[in-house]
């Protein structure tokens, strides 16, 4: 990497992430001058610390991930199978399976977790020619005309450039000073995330279990651990995070119905707050939004990450091909294609998944017959199931 002594760039890069750093990395050797802000310090970035989140990655990701050279940079033995997917629903023992067998593999995805896929993925830029890095500045300032981008910071910098992208967040500051709106869901309910380990055999298969009044969903990672991935709503969430690692650990084995046997946290447990966002627009002049600054999933299908990748993937492959032949890179008709490329990725999903989280959450007693029933009639139609694992798996 270079100084930060720069002040004008061919694409400047607001976000320090996976998709951010994915996608800079994605334009190695074309020639750019790009830099990437980040608000957090530089050890943050190069060391991020654990936060309790395993990734599951499709097959097309963890593809991208080694083109990007950041996939060998990954221990091995942190990365653990996904076989198999079932879908329970309250005490009903009846179950709903995805798995790869059918497609010719061995496993539907692979689950990583999340600082290691950061930590890779920033040190497979760190020494990229004509990249630049400024670390612990906060934006104060985004614009952007038919001439160029605008970038201040707090120190009081200016950065202009060719082309802007958002890669910060779901509540993506980028987008909201760009005058773009989003669609944004708070079902005021948090996710706890938590490594345990546990007396049974997970076989690799993870579970996500619609139980009234939680939803529980169990991530298998090498030998007897497992990520347990609880949601319910703000409230009950903070009383659960005062019990002691012992009684955190008896209170999820009781509300799994001890399928795996006793629990026991290895981790701490790490709190999220639940939100949906999907941006009303994903480029505006002279500026596009990749990652979840585009599109923040709900985490039950665990495609939001997958997304990102994809996203930043389809418009890097459009900027390369822009300046190998000496077009302009930020061209409203190139952020069109993008744009239309990654709605048409995402939007359907990101519908679904809403109305089936709003379905399998609704306590009602018709909503509960209907998911019930629902489970079993997809059961009984062996082309939507293919159609299901061929997109949980997500070759290229």
């Amino acid at each position: 990497m270079r100084d930060k002594a720069s002040t004008h760039h061919d694409v400047i890069i607001i976000g320090g992430g996976p998709a951010g750093l994915a996608f800079a990395r994605s334009l190695a050797g074309c020639g750019l001058d790009i830099v990437i802000i980040e608000r957090q310090p530089l050890e943050a970035l190069a060391d991020p610390a654990f936060d309790g989140r395993e990734i599951a990655l499709t097959h097309r990701s963890a593809g991208i991930m080694a083109a990007l050279g950041a996939w060998d940079r990954i221990d091995p033995a942190e990365i653990a199978p996904l076989r198999k997917a079932v879908v329970l629903n309250g005490g009903s023992p009846f179950a709903l399976s995805f798995g790869g067998e059918g497609e010719g593999q061995d496993r539907l995805g692979h689950l990583v977790p999340n600082h290691l896929i950061r930590r890779s993925l920033f040190h497979s830029v760190a020494r990229q020619e004509g990249l630049s890095l400024i670390t612990g500045q906060a934006v104060t300032e985004v614009r952007a005309d038919r001439d160029q981008g605008l970038v201040r910071l707090a120190d009081g910098r200016c950065l202009t450039g060719r082309l802007l992208v958002g890669a910060d967040s779901r509540f993506s500051d980028v987008r909201g000073r760009l005058g773009i709106g989003a669609e944004i869901n708070r079902p005021g309910r948090s996710m706890m995330v938590c490594r345990v380990e546990h007396e049974g055999d997970h076989g690799g298969v993870a579970t996500e279990w619609f139980e009234h009044g939680h939803t529980m969903a169990m991530l298998p990672l090498n030998g007897r651990l497992s990520s347990a991935v609880l949601t319910l709503p703000t409230a009950a969430m903070d009383q659960l995070m005062r019990l002691s690692p012992a009684a955190l650990g008896q209170d999820l084995t009781q509300r799994y119905r001890e399928r795996l046997g006793g629990m026991r946290p290895v981790s701490a447990p790490y709190v999220y707050p639940l939100a949906t966002t999907y941006s009303h627009n994903f480029v505006g002049t002279r500026a596009a939004l990749i990652g979840d600054a585009a599109v923040g999933m709900h985490p039950v299908t665990a495609h939001g990450f997958n997304f990102g990748l994809q996203g930043q993937e389809t418009l890097a492959c459009l900027i390369r091909e822009a300046a190998e032949k000496g077009r302009d890179i930020a061209a409203s008709l190139l952020l069109r294609r993008y744009e239309m490329q990654h709605r048409l990725a995402t939007r359907p999903l990101y519908t679904a998944t809403n109305l089936i989280v709003g379905l399998y959450t609704d306590e009602r007693l018709p909503q509960r017959l209907v998911r019930h029933a629902a489970l079993r009639a997809a059961a009984g139609l062996p082309l939507i199931r293919q159609g299901v694992t061929r997109l949980l798996m997500q070759h290229r």
